[in-house]
């Protein structure tokens, strides 16, 4: 299966502003995820004063976080990142689906890019897998989808 891979070399994010709603729980996989996400704007020529961080509890308070962030004017896209690991009783299932459905929500009423970084898996090695510092760490993937929507929101209003 091939990987998607935006065009990084075409993002047009002039002088936004990006907020990172990071959860504590979990933070050994959360840290690594905001490390990237970060990263990953600084790379792609956001300053870091246009960046601001902010912590909730676990996953099931970002889609309140994020719609705060969102709707106070001051970001043109936010990037949620969380960690949520199955156990034995259908907790995860609830977190995780409700967690979903509050981020899409911010993103429709709001209309700002919601980079969805929320792990949902079945085990610790999962999420350290998906946390890694390389390619295939989900926030450094959050933070590239918000560049591309803010890219293409753009093009799409004209």
């Amino acid at each position: 299966m091939s990987e998607y891979r935006p065009d990084t070399a075409s993002f047009a994010v002039g002088n936004a502003r990006f907020a990172i709603i990071a959860a504590r729980w979990n933070g050994n996989i959360t840290d690594p995820l905001l490390a990237a996400a970060e990263q990953t704007l600084a790379a792609n020529g956001v300053a870091a004063e246009a960046i601001e961080r902010f912590r909730v509890p676990g996953a099931f308070e970002l889609p309140l976080a994020a719609q705060q962030a969102a709707s106070s004017g001051r970001f043109d896209a936010v990037i949620a990142l969380g960690c949520v690991i199955r156990g034995d009783t259908p907790h995860f299932d609830y977190v995780c689906a409700e967690t979903t459905r509050g981020l899409g929500e911010v993103c429709l009423h709001s209309q700002l890019p919601v980079g969805f970084g929320l792990l949902t898996t079945d085990d610790l090695l999962q999420a350290q897998l998906r946390s890694a510092d390389n390619e295939e760490n989900k926030g450094r993937e959050a933070a590239l989808t918000v560049l591309e929507m803010i890219t293409a929101l753009k093009s799409i209003k004209g």
